[in-house]
């Protein structure tokens, strides 16, 4: 048997995860604020939903960034 690496699964399997729900929020969220309440309210929708996921990703660059600092100084 080939042997698995599943810290690699569990990266690829919470990746596409997080960005099937993002996806699911963006479009089915913003075809119902569209629906109901037009393209002016899906702008704004858009702009709220991308403030609130601002610091969730600055926060996760940042995490990264310090992780590939963190294994740059073990090589070096």
């Amino acid at each position: 048997m080939k042997p698995r690496d599943l810290r690699a699964y569990a990266r690829t399997t919470t990746a596409r995860l997080i960005g099937g729900g993002l996806l699911v929020l963006l479009v089915v969220g913003g075809a119902l604020v569209y629906a109901f309440y037009g393209p002016g309210a899906l702008l704004s929708a858009l702009l709220c939903i991308g403030l609130g996921l601002a610091p969730v990703v600055l926060a996760t660059l940042a995490i990264a960034g310090m992780d590939l600092l963190r294994k740059w100084t073990d090589r070096n």
